[in-house]
Parts: structure tokens; sequence; C-alpha cells
């Protein structure tokens, strides 16, 4: 199980069958190949079992899958999904995340500061709509109209602060879906165990091996002060899962990419990747160090370090696939046998024909300006959560103060709920640890943009990367949630009033952030949708509906045999036991079980 939470599932479905094969792919609840799976297995999953089973999954808004488990509004989901509320929940004197946590009685579950959980209680198809609002349109206006209209769908959609509605775009722009979610707000810890024993094997294991690890926790969702009512829920299986049978698995893949082109392809492997891996590599570094100074500041920074090294590991097998020459040639030989499909047809050429240079083009410029991009607009120049809150608060007035359609997508009504539950949390801040992120990241900005850039003398003025980090959160009040509701309630008058240090860095800081998005949201994003939207069309065309779209971090569902595999020269078999781990076991992290 992959140990990577976007992509990780929590439960599977176990169904008593032997099929011969092993199967592929990650379905839409709404496209799923029933009369594949009915003819090759001898099941049938119907409409209501399909109903059953998406209404039973959940996903944690962030990044991670989860199940309902009773009708109680009980949640399992990973270990590693329920960290930061762990670690949030915690203190010094209290540490959830090295001991684990158990709450005997419903009183005692804690309440998580930060976490939404949601439930898919909805699917539709608005393609058509969102074709007649861009028909005709290109660049700008066709980006406009597209944002404009999906948020005018969201709108509509959300009939309450109990609903989340996200329109969910489908084969790169072939078709749009709106997703409409059962919000959950109030989410509560219920059970996790050592920290030693959810990440059993480590980073060494990690994403490879990771079967002697118990990566799971329980939380709970509540309604109005109550458990929630969830009647859908999964069923423990006593028998288990046996060496054969036809197995289902539902969760939220995070983002697949096998219908990007060639042109961003090389972008991601020669620039993107590689930048990433080096900017994590030397972040973890740092962490690494901090750590070093006590039990207070590894027990405060272990949350981030886990999340660098599991963002580290999978970059990194993303860019050795991108690397490797057999596997990057089949991707080239794809996109050649896509582009003479279109040229042998003139109807598909006139329609089709330019999209791949037009991408290439737009790549090429992206490229020219990814680093200012990233570091000014992304944010990378300043690690910190009370910059995080600072430019909520500043862009949160100027947009919230905008028509609906014309808002950053960010801001738009449908998602205010969730960005202020963000603001608006009660988790601990850590002061020492904001200004080692701080000053980290406001050196690799000078480094990467260079000591002369206008934008990092604008920001550091004479003052030393760590001089700045140092200033800016010992001056915060930003650490008060008081202070920060005031901030929000007041709107653009009060953050327009304010002295705080990091409202005047962002106030200073945005005319910049705002150019560079402005330049790809205008000139880039279009060319990159419009053209997508093309070549899904095109691919629809040629290979037909018989193929799954890419993951979007939206409910799929995936079918195949429990079986085990061969690396090596070496059988796995796909059980273990408990056994295994004690033999594991070394006494020493980070295969050192919990007393």
């Amino acid at each position: 199980m992959s140990k990577l939470c976007l992509a990780l599932v929590p439960l599977a479905l176990v169904v008593g069958l032997r099929p011969a094969h092993a199967d592929e792919g990650m379905w839409t609840f709404n496209s799923f190949p029933t009369a594949r799976v009915a003819t090759k297995y001898k099941f049938t999953p119907d409409a209501r079992w399909l109903d059953h089973v998406r209404l039973s999954s959940a996903r944690i808004a962030g990044g991670c899958s989860a199940s309902f488990v009773s009708g109680q509004g009980l949640v399992l989901t990973n270990h590693h999904c329920a960290h930061e509320c762990i670690e949030q929940v915690s203190s010094a004197q209290k540490d959830y995340v090295k001991n684990g946590f158990y709450a005997r009685t419903p009183a005692d579950e804690l309440k998580c500061p930060a976490i939404e959980l949601n439930q898919l209680v909805e699917i539709s198809d608005v393609t058509a709509r969102i074709s007649k609002a861009t028909k005709g349109l290109a660049d700008k206006k066709y980006n406009d109209a597209l944002k404009a209209e999906m948020t005018r769908i969201e709108k509509e959609c959300q009939t309450s602060a109990r609903f989340r509605c996200d329109v969910v775009t489908l084969y790169h722009g072939g078709a749009y879906n709106l997703y409409k979610y059962r919000r959950f707000q109030d989410v509560r810890l219920v059970f996790a165990p050592e920290f030693a024993i959810a990440f059993f094997g480590g980073d060494p294991d990690n994403f490879m091996f990771p079967r002697y690890d118990l990566d799971m926790s329980f939380l709970r969702v509540y309604e109005d002060g109550k458990p929630a009512a969830t009647p859908e829920h999964f069923a423990w299986s006593p028998a288990g899962a046996k060496d054969g049978e036809l197995t289902f698995v539902t969760g939220h893949p995070g983002g697949t990419s096998r219908h990007i082109t060639i042109a961003e392809l090389e972008y991601q492997r020669d620039h993107a990747l590689p930048d990433r891996l080096f900017r994590i590599a030397e972040w973890r570094g740092i962490l690494t160090e901090f750590q070093r100074r006590g039990p207070e500041q590894m027990r405060v920074s272990n949350e981030l370090l886990f999340s660098l090294e599991n963002g580290f590991k999978a970059l990194k097998g993303r860019l050795d696939a991108l690397q490797d020459k057999p596997f990057f040639a089949s991707k080239v030989a794809e996109e050649q046998a896509v582009r003479a499909a279109i040229a042998k047809d003139p109807a598909k050429q006139k329609a089709y024909g330019g999209a791949f240079d037009a991408i290439a083009k737009a790549q090429a410029r992206l490229k020219e300006i990814r680093i200012p991009y990233r570091q000014i607009e992304i944010g990378q120049a300043f690690a910190s959560t009370y910059f995080d809150f600072a430019r909520t608060l500043v862009r949160g007035a100027e947009e919230r103060a905008k028509p609906n359609e014309k808002r950053l997508r960010e801001y738009r009504e449908s998602a205010l709920p969730a960005v202020q539950q963000q603001l608006m949390s009660a988790a601990p801040i850590h002061d020492d640890l904001e200004i080692v992120n701080l000053s980290f990241s406001l050196s690799k900005m000078r480094e990467l943009l260079g000591a002369d850039h206008p934008f990092v003398r604008k920001v550091l003025g004479k003052q030393s990367p760590e001089e700045l980090a140092a200033r800016l959160v010992k001056g915060t009040k930003l650490r008060d949630l008081a202070v920060r509701k005031q901030l929000w309630d007041g709107g653009k008058a009060a953050v327009a009033a304010s002295q705080d240090p990091f409202i005047q860095l962002v106030r200073v800081v945005d005319p910049d952030a705002r150019a560079l998005r402005k330049t790809v949201e205008d000139q880039i994003d279009p060319v990159f949708k419009k053209n997508h939207e093309l070549l899904a069309k095109a691919r629809l065309e040629i290979e037909g509906m018989g193929n799954y779209p890419d993951a979007t971090f939206t409910l799929r569902l995936s079918y195949g045999q429990v079986k085990g595999y061969k690396s090596n020269g070496r059988f796995t078999k796909p059980f273990t036991d408990l056994a295994g781990a004690f033999a594991r076991d070394t006494g020493r992290a980070p295969f050192a079980l919990p007393p």
C-alpha cells in the first residue's frame, strides 16, 4: 500500500471470485465499466452497489482518502493523513504522535483544528453548459468565460455551507462534471497508534514495502455537536481477503499525467521536478538540523519533515520514470500515433492539428518565468503560516469586494468555508520553526532570483534573510485568532489600517505576485486549457470513451485481484502476518517496535 497520501486508499472491497488476471484503471463512478466487470468476473456492480461504495467513501480536503466505517460518523484513514491533527492536538506534556491516542468515551474525542472531510453525494455532467459558455472563444476571453461559468455553476449548487461544490475537469477539458459534497468541518480524533508502528520501516520502506506498519487512524465527523449519521458505510470483514479474489479499491488519487504532451513531460523531466527535488532536499536538511536542538523541536517539526520526505520519494519516482529512455520513448510513440491519426483526416487536422505546437509554445513561455512565478506568486519565497494568513486576509478583503465571477478562484463563494476554516484554525504555531522555515525560503529566493533582483531588494532591503524572518515573526500579532477574525470581518478598511509586519509585507509584494499570476492566467493557462480540450476531443474521436480520465483528486474506483508479485527474482506473497514485524524489529528506528 502506497504511503503517498494523495494516492492512498484505506479500504478495499472484496468479492469472493477467482478471476484470471488483474486489471488497471481509476474509474469515475458515473462511467464505471460495469458491463466489462460483469463479463469478465461474473459479478455486476450495479447502480445501488456503486452508490453504496461512493457514499461510504470520504475525502480529507487537502490530500487524503478515507472511509466511513460506522453509522455514527466513524472514519478510517491513514495515520499520516491524520498526522497533522494528531500533532496539533498534542503538547510537550502529551505527545500523541509518539505515544498514540485513544478516546475511551465520546467526550474524550479531540477536535481537529483544521480538517475538512467531504462525502460525494452527487455527480452531474455540465460539459454542455461549459462548452456553450466558451464556444468560439480563445486566449483570455476563453479562460475568463470558463472560470466565470464554473463559478456560477458551483454557486448555484452550494445551497448552504453544509455542502461543497466543485466543477471537475476530466480528460483535460474533454468533459466537465459537477461534484457535490456533504461537508464536515467538525472532525475529531478517536484513535491513533504510536508513530513507531504507524510508520514502521520509515523512509527505507516508504512506497516500497510498507506492509508491517499500522498506518491507520480513526476520526469521527460531527454535525450540530453530535456524531453525524452515516447510514452508508463499510462493514468489517472477519474473513478478510483471499489470494485471487476480485477486489475493488476506492479512493482519491491526486493526479496522473497520462495524456499531457511530450513538451510538458520534457519540462517536468528537465526543470520542474529537479527544481522541486533540490528544494525539498535542502529543506529536509534544514529541518533535520532543527530537530537536533531538542525533543520539543523534534515534536513540532515531525509532520513537516514527514511530509517533505514523502514528497521527495514520490517526486523522485516520477523523475526516474521520465529519465528511463525506453519509457519516455513509449510516450513519444503514443503522441506520434495521435499526431498521425489527426494528420490523415483533413477535418481533424483543421480542428486539432495546431494543438501540440500551441502547447509547446506556452510551455516555453512558462519556462521563462517559472522561477519568479513559483517564488513570488506560488509563495515559495515565504514559507510561513503567518504569511499564508496575511495573504489570505489581504487578498480575501480585495476579492470578496468583487462580483463572485470576477474573483480569484480560491475566493469564490463556494470556497470561502474552507478558506475561513484554515484562517480561523486554533492549531498552535511554533515561532522558532516559523523563523527557520522563513529564513530558508527567503535565502532560496535571494539565491534563485539573484541579490540584485528588484523584488529581492524590495523584500530584504539591507537585512539578511535570518534578520527579516526573526523581525517578522517576533513582531506579528497574527498568532492571535481574535486578531485574524477582526481583520477578516473588517474587510478592506481593517486590512488597510493594519500595521502588522506580515500584512505590510503582503501589501508590498502582492502587486508583483498578481502581475505574474495575470501573465500565467491570461497568456499561458488559456493556451494549455483550450488546446488540451481540443486534444481531448481528438482522442475521444480516435480512441472512444473506453478509457478512464487522468486522476484529479476526485473519487475513483479500481478493481483487480489480490495477488503477489515477482521482483528481482523473488516472489512476494500477497499477505503477511504479525510475526513478520517482530522478525523485522531491530530495536533501532525506523525498525523499532514500540513497547
